[in-house]
């Protein structure tokens, strides 16, 4: 089997946005040698759903640590929510990007690491509610996907039992927290890589010597 990157993410997680470029360096650097798997969590289920104001006050000081610790930069078309949580109609929940995530793997599956990124930056740097189907009209357009097929199944419940199953599928994983990377290099052999933030250097290093591993039991 191909080796199988899995990145354990949700569109709605800080972290996992300060970690973006760094899964999408890995990405570029890798794809030709592995595949890469991104599921969805459900950090915010979408019955305990809440008005942005509940978690604006933590998100607040939260991001400043993310951008400290990164080096990535939130955006002022998402800050403003966030400053402005009494003003702002956000009500944020995990399932409708989880349910863009399996629909445009369908079309993509090789590319679920670029969707997830483009999702972050639509939600962090560019304020969309990804609560909204309009935030996603704008993807459809750069991957050629046709709104009125992609929108259709976005509200069909085969997309929806399929988002489900990734949380299931993450919640077996034992993932906590995120971003969680794993990497399955047989049918018997499975790697917790990194969780939590991870340097680029750290994680590649750590993806090496898996691979290097693999190389040997398969020579010996």
């Amino acid at each position: 089997m191909t080796p199988t990157i899995y990145y354990c993410y949700d569109a709605y997680c800080g972290w996992c946005f300060g970690f973006s470029t760094v899964i999408f360096r890995i990405y570029e650097e890798y794809k030709d040698r592995l595949f890469f798997e991104t599921l969805s969590g459900n950090m915010i289920p979408n019955e305990y759903a809440q008005p942005i104001g509940k978690m604006a006050g933590y998100i607040n000081q939260a991001y400043k640590v993310v951008e400290e610790r990164t080096g990535i930069r939130f955006g002022e078309d998402y800050l403003w929510h966030i400053r402005n949580p009494d003003l702002s109609d956000w009500v944020p929940s995990s399932e409708k990007p989880a349910i863009a995530m399996v629909v445009f793997k369908e079309y993509y599956p090789e590319k679920s690491v670029e969707f997830a990124k483009d999702l972050q930056t639509a939600l962090h740097v560019e304020g969309r509610d990804l609560t909204d189907d309009e935030a996603y009209r704008h993807l459809l357009a750069k991957y050629n996907i046709p709104a009125a097929d992609f929108y259709r199944k976005l509200h069909s419940e085969e997309s929806k039992h399929a988002a489900y199953m990734e949380f299931s599928m993450v919640k077996q994983l034992q993932v906590t927290g995120f971003p969680a990377v794993f990497m399955q290099v047989s049918e018997t052999k499975f790697y917790l890589l990194s969780r939590g933030f991870t340097e680029y250097e750290s994680l590649k290093t750590t993806i090496d010597k898996v691979l290097k591993e693999r190389e040997a039991d398969v020579s010996s």
